[in-house]
């Protein structure tokens, strides 16, 4: 599963796609890539919440609530908080912080391993995995959506039956004191492409970023 150094990659990457250069600053870009690792931190509540990994950081309920709040105080309100603290970039550095939680720290595990999308109203993993294929014989092929029953042999996958091993929870229960714990880096080429491809691009939006003026 992707590590959250391949996460806060992606974001650099959208930091750098949607961020404007005037308000590229270390400060912005730095919150942008923070908000991408922010879903993984469930692993340090998962020894005391059985399952709390990919589920009470990595839901959509969560992202929601904020595009409500942030929605309210930048487009609703008449004078915005966000905006009196921290000036005009509050804006569009909200909403690429929000664009890097959803999209880089939920939805890559989401297209990976799965997440608890809709945890805590309805528990059940879910993920977007499949192909989709241009075939001479049966047309349009795809396998993403599968509306099959679930059966004995794969059954529901909620909380109570599956746990993702971390470094800091590597089994359920208490492990013991030889348990090898792995803080997984990379664990594939385009992981690793991805990193540095991340680190460049944010390198170069730096580079241009707080000197572009309108």
């Amino acid at each position: 599963m992707p590590s959250t150094l391949v996460h806060v990659a992606l974001a650099g990457l959208l930091a750098a796609a949607l961020l404007p250069d005037r308000y590229a600053t270390r400060g912005a870009m730095l919150a942008v890539l923070l908000a991408a690792a922010l879903p993984d931190l469930d692993s340090l509540v998962s020894p005391v919440l059985a399952g709390a990994h990919r589920s009470l950081g990595h839901n959509v309920l969560l992202p929601a609530l904020v595009t409500v709040a942030l929605g309210y105080d930048l487009r609703v309100r008449d004078s915005s908080r966000l905006r009196d603290r921290f000036g005009t970039a509050a804006s569009p550095v909200a909403w690429t912080c929000l664009a890097a939680f959803l999209l880089a720290g939920v939805g890559l595990d989401y297209v990976s391993n799965g997440v608890n999308l809709f945890w805590p109203v309805h528990d059940r993993f879910y993920s977007l995995n499949g192909d989709l294929l241009l075939s001479s014989r049966r047309g349009v092929v795809q396998s993403f959506v599968d509306l099959s029953p679930p059966t004995e042999s794969e059954p529901v996958r909620t909380t109570e039956n599956l746990h993702y091993s971390t470094g800091v929870d590597p089994s359920p229960g208490v492990e013991s004191g030889t348990v090898d714990r792995v803080f997984p880096v990379v664990s594939a080429g385009w992981q690793l492409l991805l990193v540095a491809v991340g680190a460049l691009a944010v390198a170069l939006k730096l580079r241009r970023g707080p000197t572009v003026r309108d």
